[in-house]
């Protein structure tokens, strides 16, 4: 009987190769099929030794003639045969044995490998070889060498992925008419040549993946990821969520009394927040801006409308700075309105939480901003309409849900509405793939004042020149942090600790007014040095990037980073946006150690000829791929096996608009392919 694709090709009898397949994550047949070489040998042609280029991997032919151990220079195995030396420095005694047989029975040795000049000729040094007789066929395909693990051969691995193709061949999931529109291969004929190439193959287009092969199995990739995100955007307007107006008495009063004019892009990006929470159904909106463009603001105006209509709100922040950042500004612009803000993390006193808790467990409308502690078992809300996560990034998807549920409703089937904000730009590419589930808002202008920060690369030798420019910044008034990127000592060694950097500065620094923070050390002593460093008590703040979010003290115009060139560019841009927020010029100093590895000085290129957010996300994608992007969002949705997103970028958009088709023409086509590539791993990232 013919295996079915999702059928397992061995046995139970054989569970020790299962457990090694399982490692590389092959179940059934059709991940037998999908696990692609890395790279191809050609075994289709014979090369004579003498004829063999340099360093280029040939195979060679030859009669084994007598087999020795040889002693020295260290014991050895040495074969020699017709015009060919093969030499094995580490052996077994039957390959000995079966060498010695060989030349008894006038055998030949077929050798793969370099060919090297040796003291007898030609010579290959462990070659993969085989013995065989003259009428022996030469491979009719491109020999394919697959990712493998510990104790599982490659020529296991090859006639396994062989069996599959031959007894389960994975069956199209793509109609013909969306084939033809993206003159894209069957998937059968592209997986059968990805596995056994034909000699006269594009080898270069193989290598690059940019053979049509390739493409058939990147879009279809990509566009399981689009059908999955799609599936659970369309799921999700089939839900209920509370309907919030846009235009109750205090978001009217609020908007009235501004003591600032809002941008254009801040205008637009509350106009569509706010018609996704008059819906009935729950929004879930990524907002994402540089720097510095006035994110909070409208977060703010998205938690009033909650409260205007008798429902809470919740922000939740990575860290207690960037939470308390948030209650003060939240503070400042609604309280005078009558609306109560109730703070809620880790290390605050017992009455201020029981206070807390009892405002969201009563139904009162509040906004609750805090930590991690808002998705504990005793925060209870009675009525949440609105979950916002500041740099969304930065929490697990589980952690995202679980904010969400506290909203959930079972007696009126309602679900509350999410805002994302991310100051971390997310790229093009990446947000198309990643974050087809949801909905984006676009800050792109900073508010009027706000001037670009210089930066200025400064090698560690001229570290006096800096403390020169601290000091008379501190005179002028202005206040400055000094980065450091670790607290105490580490493997990393040469690195300046924060705790060193704060004792050596304050005694070259006498005349200044010197603190420290880091994010070990208590919350309140974290926002007591904060408070003052905001006051201006403090001119020089020594810190980690504990203060690479929710920092902003409009005197302080000059930062050094220590060590920039160990820094990710989107840190370093991050780091940059502290400063120059008051409306005086800001300067940032990146301060390196000499000598620089090729990437260190790119990194440090970009960030200092580019002040774009959205171009320096897009560059750091090329240089490190979107994990830095997206945090845990990946639990459930593996990142890209075979797709490139910066390269791919074309596939990505034809797989987005195909997703949309297929779903519309053929949902049940549709579901076979996301079952195919993602099973059931996918539920937690369209969640």
């Amino acid at each position: 009987m013919k295996a079915r694709p999702g059928d397992a090709p061995w046995g139970n009898d054989r569970r020790g190769l299962a457990a090694k397949l399982a490692r590389l994550g092959i179940r059934t047949h059709a991940d037998l099929a999908f696990h692609l070489p890395l790279r191809y040998e050609d075994e289709t042609a014979l090369t004579a030794p003498e004829r063999a280029p340099p360093g280029t991997p040939v195979l060679v032919q030859a009669r084994v003639r007598r087999a020795e151990v040889a002693l020295r220079p260290r014991r050895q195995l040495v074969v020699h045969a017709e015009g060919l030396v093969l030499r094995f420095l580490n052996f077994y005694p039957g390959q000995l044995r079966a060498f010695r047989r060989a030349a008894d029975e006038g055998l030949l040795v077929r050798a793969y490998g370099e060919v090297r000049g040796g003291f007898f000729g030609a010579e290959m040094v462990h070659p993969r070889w085989r013995l065989v007789r003259a009428d022996e066929p030469l491979a009719a395909t491109l020999t394919p060498v697959y990712p493998t693990t510990a104790g599982l051969a490659q020529g296991v691995l090859r006639k396994l992925v062989a069996q599959a193709l031959a007894e389960a061949a994975p069956e199209e999931t793509l109609p013909a008419p969306l084939r033809q529109r993206y003159r894209l291969w069957g998937i059968g004929e592209a997986l059968r040549l990805l596995h056994q190439p034909p000699p006269e193959a594009d080898r270069a287009a193989l290598a690059a993946r940019t053979h049509p092969a390739w493409q058939r199995v990147k879009f279809d990739e990509l566009l399981a990821q689009q059908l999955s995100m799609r599936i659970a955007y369309r799921a999700r307007l089939t839900r209920r969520a509370p309907a919030l107006g846009g235009d109750g008495p205090l978001l009217r009063r609020f908007l009235a009394t501004l003591p600032f004019r809002l941008t254009r892009a801040q205008r637009r990006a509350i106009a569509e927040i706010l018609a996704d929470l008059g819906q009935p159904h729950p929004m879930q909106r990524l907002l994402q801006g540089d720097v510095g463009s006035g994110k909070t603001i409208v977060a703010a105006v998205a938690c009033l409308a909650a409260v205007d209509a008798g429902w809470q709100a919740a922000v939740m922040a990575p860290t207690e700075i960037l939470a308390e950042q948030h209650r003060r500004k939240f503070a400042e612009w609604l309280a005078p309105l009558g609306v109560r803000i109730a703070a809620l993390h880790g290390e605050q006193s017992a009455a201020e939480r029981r206070a807390a808790l009892a405002a969201l467990e009563n139904g009162e409308p509040v906004i609750a901003i805090g930590t991690h502690a808002l998705i504990e078992a005793r925060a209870r809300f009675a009525r949440l309409a609105l979950a916002v996560v500041d740099e969304q990034h930065r929490f697990g998807v589980r952690q995202r849900l679980a904010l969400r549920r506290k909203g959930e409703r079972a007696s009126e089937a309602l679900l509350p509405h999410q805002l994302m904000m991310s100051a971390t730009p997310i790229p093009r590419t990446l947000a198309m793939t990643y974050y087809a589930d949801v909905d984006v808002s676009v800050i792109d202008e900073l508010p009027p004042g706000r001037r670009p920060v210089a930066t200025r690369l400064v090698a560690a030798s001229r570290r006096g020149e800096v403390l020169a420019r601290i000091r008379a910044a501190c005179a002028a008034g202005e206040q400055a942090y000094w980065v450091c990127p670790v607290i105490e000592h580490s493997r990393e060694g040469d690195l300046q600790t924060a705790l060193e950097t704060h004792a050596r500065l304050a005694a070259e620094l006498k005349e200044l007014r010197v603190a420290l923070v880091h994010g070990r050390m208590p919350a309140a002593e974290k926002q007591a040095v904060m408070a003052a460093f905001a006051a201006g008590r403090i001119q020089l703040l020594v810190a980690t990037t504990v203060i690479e979010v929710g920092v902003d003290v409009p005197a302080a115009t000059l930062m050094v980073i220590e060590h920039a060139e160990r820094f990710g560019l989107a840190q370093l841009h991050q780091l940059r946006g502290r400063i120059g927020r008051g409306g005086r010029d800001g300067v940032c100093i990146l301060l390196y150690a000499a000598p620089l590895s090729a990437a260190a000085r790119e990194r440090l290129r970009i960030v200092y000829e580019s002040h774009d957010g959205f171009e320096i996300a897009q560059r750091d994608l090329a240089l490190r791929g979107p994990g830095e992007y997206l945090g845990e969002r990946q639990s459930g949705l593996p990142l890209l096996r075979f797709a490139d997103l910066v390269a791919d970028e074309p596939l990505a958009r034809a797989a987005r608009e195909a997703a949309e088709a297929l779903l519309d023409a053929d949902p049940e086509a549709a579901a076979r392919h996301v079952e195919r590539w993602l099973g059931t791993r996918g539920e937690l990232a369209r969640a």
